[in-house]
């Protein structure tokens, strides 16, 4: 069984990446947390982080977001580099070019996730997880759509409700 890693509160997590999702950047918190070196961080993927128990539909929703110019908000299960896991808060907004506004990169910001909201938040992403698997992300997707009618609201309304 994986052990989880709590965030002390106060704590924030930054990491920065190119538009492809490559680690430019992680601050000494990020680091520690996530058990692996600065150099084991800079230049991989993001998604080394990623763990199995989030729902692809999660990402996929983050990606559109970002690609459109726009901020995300969300929970996310990342996985430590001993197996263990951490839940953060995160907030992952575009970088723009001075120069054309073109988008040239992310910065996202996590903080601890509180006991309360994942009470509400993992349920969600395993019933997003059991649609997936019966259906791949446009069932996730479904899924999460069909909570969100039930709920009288967007994504966003629901995760700032929380």
């Amino acid at each position: 069984m994986s052990i989880e890693h709590k965030l002390p509160t106060g704590v924030f997590l930054v990491s920065k990446t190119d538009t492809r999702g490559t680690i430019t950047y992680a601050n000494p918190a990020f680091i520690e947390v996530s058990g692996y070196t600065e150099d084991e961080l800079l230049g991989q993927p993001h998604n080394k982080v990623r763990h199995p128990d989030m729902p692809k539909t999660v990402f996929h929703m983050l990606w559109k977001h970002l690609q459109a110019g726009e901020e995300f908000w969300g929970f996310v299960k990342n996985r430590s580099k001993d197996g263990g896991y951490y839940w953060v808060y995160a907030h992952v907004t575009p970088t723009f070019s001075t120069d054309d506004g073109s988008i040239i990169g992310y910065h996202s910001d996590r903080r601890p996730a509180t006991p309360a909201k994942l009470a509400i938040i993992e349920p969600i992403y395993q019933t997003l997880l059991q649609a997936e698997a019966q259906g791949g992300i446009d069932a996730g997707e479904k899924a999460l759509n069909t909570l969100l009618k039930e709920k009288g609201m967007s994504y966003e309304e629901f995760i700032f409700s929380l």
